[in-house]
């Protein structure tokens, strides 16, 4: 298989399947195109019909949007083990990867993911604040109801967790507080070593994209 990507930097979409990936150990090559490049638009065609990255190529199976790549790996490679195995938890599962997939926006918006920054300050609006709040609210719930199953919100690792991992590097480049069970899973998910290695990834990155460098430096 092949996975298209783009910045690791600066591209949250992509970051979601190559973690469910690695984490999952399926064996796939890693495509990095340099996004905003003035070669972006020609090399991006060549994988992607809809122009966006990330793109799941098996063996000329293409597959684009990252909870879809999500899902088919689930079903085709994994017997269905992206998702929590009781049919009531993985509806709850997929609700909240729904959201996260279709929400948030002024979250998106005032906080673009920039990975390799640090200290970065942006000012929290109310609606800003609301959004998180509810991501707050839904990390620790899950996590109250679910922690003695493991330390990812339904205990063992989902697609969910692929889902959110891009606000996880978020709040930790704007300095988000949160409440404590929502602080220790950020935490745990930021410590991961397949985070950690996406981290070290961007820092090897050269590319920079001025619209994504928000908040004081």
């Amino acid at each position: 298989m092949k996975l298209v990507i783009g910045n690791k930097n600066y591209s949250s979409w992509s970051l979601r399947p190559w973690l469910f990936m690695a984490y999952h150990q399926l064996d796939f090559e890693e495509i990095r195109l340099a996004m905003f490049e003035p070669a972006w638009e020609e090399q991006i065609q060549q994988y992607s019909p809809s122009g966006f990255v990330p793109v799941l190529d098996d063996q000329g199976l293409i597959i684009w949007d990252s909870i879809a790549i999500c899902e088919y790996l689930s079903e085709q490679y994994l017997q269905d083990k992206g998702w929590p195995q009781d049919i009531k938890t993985r509806a709850r599962a997929r609700a909240c990867a729904a959201e996260m997939h279709a929400g948030f926006s002024q979250i998106r918006t005032a906080m673009p993911m920039n990975v390799r920054a640090e200290n970065r300050r942006i000012e929290i609006t109310p609606a800003i604040r609301k959004e998180i709040a509810r991501i707050d609210t839904q990390w620790n719930s899950l996590r109250a109801e679910f922690r003695e199953q493991g330390e990812w919100l339904f205990g063992e690792f989902t697609i969910l967790d692929c889902m959110y991992a891009p606000m996880v590097f978020r709040f930790n480049t704007y300095g988000i507080n949160l409440t404590q069970a929502a602080e220790e899973y950020r935490q745990f998910v930021l410590a991961h070593p397949l985070m950690q290695d996406w981290i070290q990834a961007s820092r090897l990155e050269t590319e920079t994209f001025e619209r994504s460098e928000t908040g004081l430096k």
